[in-house]
């Protein structure tokens, strides 16, 4: 990755703008005034406190995870536009908007149909009874009777199967042997099975991995023991690029906690607790519909779900705040989506009165909440679940469900699939596409939950590991290709979409890891 002058100048400034530079300054200010330090060794005497102290594992963490982050938003080009450096190809981006305003559409007459407003003041008493009860919110909800959820994902799908580069759909010179067997038409590159396979070397049968060599049946000398070792060295050494290269053969259970919050750059400080407090104050002074919909997604999800019922609370504390927070806004700026607009009442039309809503930008979908569920195993204390939660969300699950060419986005994830299992499993493709089955029906909903809900919780959390790791969402297609492999005796036997459905309607026996690396060094 390469930084110009204004990526400098970029890094410099968000340094800045960071709590850590204000620590950083008191602490050298700290080590300055010392006694025993001399003006003509000061620098030296400084900088020499300050790494005792630890600061420069926190700086170098620092600039990597700007880096991580911001690297999205340096133009490539002088002469780029805000619009491109969001979506480059124009007719995707005209998609992503035609949906935005659909969804809009769809929560503005939910808002007619049942006569509440976008976003309402809550009562001195109704403020007090909803503090009162902040951690048991799962009791005596809101009414949801007549709540649905905006949008699930096979309407999402069907966006995306629309798809279609303009300039390729008027040339006419497309014969039936030139059309994509697949539901996506978008022509992106994505990679090949060799390309994966070096990315993901480090998952090779011949590498002894977390969460297959460190069962209970395993004798843990031979490989349990001393994985915890170097887990412990790697927490130890407080760098991110350490714990992400460890987590690559997967986080022990009782270590994924801290080095999930290393790799993402999670280090709690009073201002943060502080911060928790001031979203948790809007929740409590205003009623969003958002609400409702975030309690209704839940219902559906989570609460029906046998390994996340017992988080429910949880659930709401990270999700209301969430729907709060506008920092989550900042993601926008390298999405190919626009944060929502409301008007306040009477100024509809009138820019200056225009306001973000839900102010952190995002409506949910059915089975949101499911993006938060699995990390309530790893968190007990819910202002670091919720850090890491956010984390997660603006660095890789908003491409789930936007439409974008990213090779990291859904588009391209789905169109990964679709040519992995043409590739790897031909003839089951061809088998499926002739009894009306499109294998992407079926794999589309666990591509954009990140096989949340769908995967027993342990398997999701090793799964997550991965995207973690490896820095890349790809894994989520590749997964969904060896659960057709595996499945593939019953699966050629199938007559239609819905006994297909039913062969892969129980993942919950699955074991990920054997399974991926199946399918990425068996053949």
């Amino acid at each position: 990755m390469e930084l110009h002058e204004s990526s400098f100048a970029s890094l410099l400034s968000n340094l800045r703008s960071s709590t850590l530079y204000n620590e950083l300054f008191v602490a050298a200010q700290e080590e300055a005034q010392k006694s025993n330090v001399r003006l003509s060794d000061l620098k030296k005497c400084v900088q020499s406190g300050l790494i005792s102290a630890g600061w420069d594992k926190k700086l170098r963490n620092a600039v990597y995870h700007i880096i991580q982050s911001q690297y999205k938003l340096f133009k490539s080009s002088p002469l780029a536009s805000p619009e491109s450096e969001k979506e480059p190809i124009a007719y995707i981006l005209k998609a992503q908007f035609v949906w935005e305003k659909k969804i809009l559409k769809s929560l503005n007459s939910m808002c007619t149909e049942l006569t509440v407003p976008l976003a309402r003041s809550r009562s001195e008493k109704d403020k007090k009874d909803l503090a009162a009860r902040w951690s048991e919110l799962g009791v005596d909800g809101p009414d949801l009777s007549q709540i649905r959820p905006v949008y699930a994902p096979k309407d999402f799908l069907e966006v995306l199967v629309g798809l279609q580069n303009p300039n390729s759909a008027n040339t006419g010179n497309m014969g039936t042997y030139d059309l994509p067997w697949g539901l996506i038409q978008v022509s992106l590159k994505v990679k090949t099975l060799n390309e994966l396979r070096v990315q993901y070397s480090e998952m090779a049968i011949t590498h002894c991995q977390t969460g297959t060599d460190d069962l209970p049946d395993i004798p843990p000398e031979l490989f349990e023991n001393e994985r915890s070792k170097l887990g412990k060295k790697a927490i130890a050494a407080n760098h991110a690029p350490t714990a992400r290269e460890y987590s690559k053969r997967g986080c022990p259970v009782s270590m994924r906690a801290d080095l999930w919050c290393q790799i993402l750059g999670v280090d709690l400080q009073n201002v943060d607790y502080l911060y928790y407090e001031q979203l948790k104050s809007y929740v409590l002074q205003h009623d969003l519909l958002v609400d409702s919909l975030l309690y209704k997604d839940v219902k559906l999800t989570a609460t029906n779900d046998d390994q996340y019922f017992v988080f429910e609370d949880f659930l709401y504390q990270v999700l209301l705040p969430f729907s709060r927070d506008n920092v989550v806004l900042k993601h926008f700026a390298y999405n190919s989506a626009t944060p929502p607009k409301s008007y306040i009442r009477g100024k509809l039309g009138i820019e200056e009165f225009a306001v973000t809503y839900p102010p952190n930008g995002v409506i949910p979908f059915h089975g949101f909440a499911m993006y938060v569920a699995p990390l309530c195993y790893l968190y007990n204390d819910v202002v670091r679940l919720y850090y890491v939660f956010r984390h997660m969300y603006v660095n890789y699950f908003f491409r789930l469900h936007s439409v974008s060419s990213h090779p990291q986005g859904i588009v391209a994830l789905s169109l990964l699939f679709e040519k992995l299992l043409q590739a790897e499993e031909p003839e089951l493709f061809y088998h499926l596409i002739q009894v009306g089955c499109q294998p992407l029906k079926i794999a589309f909903k666990w591509l954009m939950r990140a096989f949340s809900g769908f995967l027993a919780s342990d398997q999701v959390l090793l799964l997550w590991d991965r995207i973690l790791a490896f820095d890349s969402m790809e894994i989520l297609s590749v997964l969904a290709v060896a659960i057709f492999s595996f499945r593939k005796t019953n699966l050629l036997k199938v007559q239609c979409m819905s006994t297909a459905e039913a062969v892969l309607a129980d993942l919950f026996t699955l074991q990920i890891v054997p399974l991926l690396q199946l399918s990425l060094f068996s053949k």
